[in-house]
C-alpha cells in the first residue's frame, strides 16, 4: 500500500517547520547571536519550540506511516494526524508566550504523546495478530 495520507499532513507538518525555523533565524539576525541563545529568553523559547517540534515530529509522522501502511482506517489516520498538528500548533503557541500558560504547554505535549501511544498500541496490535493468525 502507498501510504497517501501521511505525506499529506507530513507537508502541512514541513510548512510550520520552516515557519518555525524562520522564527530562530530571524531572531538571531536581529539579536547578533550566532550560537545559543546569548541569555535571551525569547531567543530561547523559539529555539525549543523548534527543537521541540525537530523532537517529536519525525518519529511520531513515521510510526503514522507505518500506521497508514497497514491498511488501517482512513478515518484513524486522518484523526491522529490532525491531532498532532494541532498538538503541535498549541505547543509552539504555549511555549511561545513570554507569559506563557503552561496549560497550554503540557495540552500539546500531552496531545503528542497521545498520538504517539496510540499509533504504538495500533502497531503493536496489528503485529500480534499477524503473528498469531
Amino acid at each position: 500500500m502507498i501510504p497517501t495520507i501521511v505525506p499529506a499532513y507530513a507537508a502541512l507538518l514541513a510548512l510550520l517547520y520552516i515557519y518555525l525555523s524562520t522564527r530562530v533565524i530571524r531572531l538571531r539576525t536581529a539579536l547578533r547571536v550566532a550560537i545559543g541563545h546569548g541569555g535571551h529568553k525569547v531567543l530561547e523559547r523559539t529555539q525549543r519550540v523548534h527543537g521541540n517540534f525537530a523532537e517529536y515530529v519525525p518519529f511520531t509522522l513515521l510510526l503514522l506511516m507505518f500506521v497508514e501502511m497497514q491498511g488501517r482506517p482512513h478515518w484513524l489516520v486522518h484523526v491522529l494526524c490532525l491531532v498532532l498538528l494541532a498538538a503541535r500548533l498549541l505547543h509552539a503557541y504555549g511555549v511561545s508566550q513570554e507569559r506563557e500558560d503552561v496549560r497550554i504547554r503540557i495540552i500539546g505535549a500531552a496531545t503528542t504523546f497521545g498520538v504517539i501511544g496510540i499509533a504504538a498500541v495500533a502497531l503493536l496490535v496489528h503485529g500480534f495478530i499477524r503473528v498469531a493468525a
